[in-house]
């Protein structure tokens, strides 16, 4: 009499249609009650019998619950469909083009089951040789947060991105400043366009363009208070931005900035020729009265830019408009304690890596020092 099997060692049988020996093994059940049952089969009963072993061991480890069907793409899918929830538009928008572009034709006909971290690793090597390695980044976290979605749906039981290491894509695009001479130019270039008061408050007060767009002049003082000790000079109130929530960048980012007697004669003429607006309108707004967009931002400033010679329109976005100010201050002898202060920087380290071909590569304070203590003509040897 041949002997039963162990419950939990699977089952044999013979199908006498397909003439092959059918392997089953009981891996779950679902929320309503009925049995998961992973088969596979073989000509022999010794091959069908060395596949169940195997589809033991997988369930033992975990893999079987795994729905061999379920590929990247819909692990992609899935978590930018219902994933995402709280996070800005355009962070999802974002999200989306690099997932459609990039992850989903390269790696989504992959079986998520099936996906090993080699898989990865090449697929991520061949973008390096396109890709920024910020955009690499960008791609690893995706696949990344996609699979432990599915992991948590029992979709599949590891995450092999999770293993790979982001390789080093190319040089993204180098930040530059404008020079004096240029800055001046481009202030002159300004002055016939809509976008003059942007352009100039933002070289002369290093705000980013997203604190800008969204500025109000609630939070704009052209007068300040001379009257009181010590007095208070004109300023604009950084406290927002388009970031999700409003909230700026970070909590140093939330600063008060004076403004420069040029920033305040043109935003007087700009107020004016708003028609006296009220406190909740935007100081920068569209022709109904919106907030600008980046696209408005950076067409009118490209506009700003060909009216100025020697410079290429392509070549040039708003944001290098707080790199030159950084330059400009660090040229004239400005700290970077200060500096970081103006921009908002948590600590100089930010400043000196987001904006170090911006700060003045010799450090001048030693030399003065020094010239002041000693003099110049008590050199030895003189």
């Amino acid at each position: 009499m041949t002997k039963r099997r162990s419950r939990g060692d699977g089952g044999l049988h013979w199908d006498e249609q397909r003439q092959r020996w059918i392997a089953s093994v009981t891996v779950g059940y679902t929320p309503a009650g009925k049995r998961i049952v992973r088969k596979a089969s073989g000509k022999t009963k010794t091959e069908a019998n060395i596949k169940l072993r195997q589809k033991i061991r997988e369930y033992e480890d975990g893999l079987s619950i795994a729905t061999t069907a379920f590929t990247v793409a819909d692990a992609v899918t899935d978590w930018l469909s219902y994933g995402l929830t709280g996070i800005d538009g355009e962070t999802v928008k974002n999200y989306t083009v690099l997932a459609n572009n990039h992850v989903i034709p390269a790696i989504g006909a992959r079986k998520l089951r099936d996906l090993s971290a080699t898989d990865i690793d090449k697929w991520l090597a061949d973008k390096a040789k396109t890709l920024s390695t910020r955009t690499l980044r960008l791609l690893h976290s995706i696949a990344n947060r996609a699979v432990k979605r599915a992991m948590a749906r029992n979709k599949v039981m590891r995450n092999v991105v999770e293993l790979c290491t982001v390789p080093h894509g190319t040089g993204g695009r180098p930040s530059k400043s404008l020079t004096y001479d240029q800055a001046k130019a481009l202030l002159v270039a300004a002055e016939s366009s809509s976008l003059h008061a942007y352009v100039v408050l933002s070289l002369l007060t290093g705000a980013r363009t997203e604190e800008l767009r969204p500025l109000t002049w609630e939070h704009v003082d052209l007068a300040g208070r001379p009257d009181v000790d010590p007095p208070i000079p004109p300023a604009i109130h950084v406290w927002h931005s388009v970031r999700a929530h409003g909230d700026t960048k970070t909590k140093r980012s939330r600063r008060s900035l004076a403004l420069p007697i040029r920033c305040v004669r043109v935003l007087t003429v700009h107020r004016a020729a708003q028609g006296d607006p009220g406190p909740d309108d935007f100081v920068f707004a569209s022709k109904a009265g919106t907030q600008l967009d980046r696209h408005n931002v950076l067409r009118a400033f490209r506009s700003i830019i060909a009216a100025v010679p020697g410079m290429n329109p392509a070549e040039w976005t708003p944001r290098e408009l707080r790199h030159s100010f950084v330059s400009l201050l660090s040229d004239n002898g400005m700290s970077i304690e200060e500096i970081a202060d103006l921009c908002g920087h948590s600590g100089t380290s930010i400043t000196e890596s987001v904006y170090r071909h911006q700060l003045r590569p010799v450090l001048l304070n030693g030399a003065v020092a020094m010239d002041r203590i000693f003099g110049p003509e008590e050199t030895p040897g003189a």
